[in-house]
């Protein structure tokens, strides 16, 4: 081996990353990092589309099967994930494909953590109780911190609270505490990036199929046994397809209605997911899948 190579491969949910990642690592003889939110969790396997043992096609994953569900996670998780996926590569001679399914923690990685304070027992409380209600603390945090919180949607309650975390452990804003302490890169190589894009009409549809294929593979058991082992309360539990399946299971929808409401809200995911990629990630080779697939594996 001439060194290690890494790359990474994104795109938003139902792309096509996971099978073409496994073909891509089978061909350069590399390990797969996984930076998905859902697949992180031991238990949870259908509705995270995680990839069966079969369908790993024989490759090291790391990324999966790493937490319990009512354990909690945050990017420092992946940056150390990351660490030891690289540490292994070396000790193997093996290259690494990153397979982002959650881009945001890409992002983290490429551009850099900065050091988060210690939250103490009572802090935590504090933030818990406030995070009851995030629009009221967005709007807090603004008033003392607007150019920072310009920058967070209001609906990204994982943002908030870290900032929230950052201005009552120290008492300072998080725009003086994060120029006192720089983020560092986690990614200091070279990393070229591929995005798999779609028609939005075709990935709708690949969406709708794919939902189809998780109820008839007892996702609505899978959801039952999560809820009776870990009850509601842990945030892995208010993922989409998690959280219109606990509706199911109060009588709010019929399966019908079930399988029409994580379709849909997996499709906004999507266009999320691929509005946060086309504007954090500029030096990126973006295509469709059978076109990278024949550029990177034919």
């Amino acid at each position: 081996m001439n060194g290690l190579k890494q790359l990474a491969l994104i795109g938003p949910t139902a792309s096509g990353k996971t099978a073409l990642a496994v073909k891509l690592a089978q061909k350069l003889d590399a390990y797969i990092l996984s930076l998905d939110s859902l697949a992180i969790y031991k238990e949870i396997d259908i509705v995270s589309a995680k990839p069966t043992i079969e369908e790993r096609g024989g490759i090291r994953h790391f990324g999966i099967d790493v937490l319990y569900p009512n354990e909690p996670f945050d990017v420092t998780t992946f940056a150390t994930l990351y660490k030891k996926a690289l540490q292994q590569c070396h000790a193997d001679e093996k290259h690494l494909v990153i397979v982002g399914g959650t881009s945001f923690y890409l992002k983290m990685l490429i551009e850099g953590i900065s050091e988060i304070p210690s939250i103490d027992t009572k802090t935590a409380n504090k933030v818990a109780l406030l995070m009851v209600q995030p629009d009221k603390t967005y709007d807090m945090l603004y008033q003392h911190d607007p150019a920072y919180m310009d920058q967070i949607n209001r609906g990204d309650t994982y943002r908030i609270q870290k900032a929230l975390e950052i201005y009552l452990a120290t008492g300072e804003t998080p725009s003086s505490y994060l120029r006192a302490h720089p983020p560092h890169p986690v990614i200091t190589d070279t990393l070229p990036i591929y995005e798999i894009v779609w028609d939005r009409s075709v990935l709708r549809e690949r969406i709708r199929l794919r939902t189809e294929i998780m109820l008839n593979s007892g996702l609505i058991d899978e959801i039952i046994m999560l809820e009776k082992k870990y009850t509601r309360a842990p945030n892995a539990m208010k993922a989409i397809g998690i959280k219109e399946t606990l509706a199911y299971l109060d009588g709010v929808y019929d399966k019908k209605m079930l399988q029409e409401k994580i379709a849909t809200n997996t499709a906004r995911l999507a266009k999320r997911q691929s509005t946060f990629n086309r504007s954090q990630f500029k030096e990126v080779v973006r295509a469709d899948l059978q076109t990278l697939e024949k550029m990177l594996v034919q």
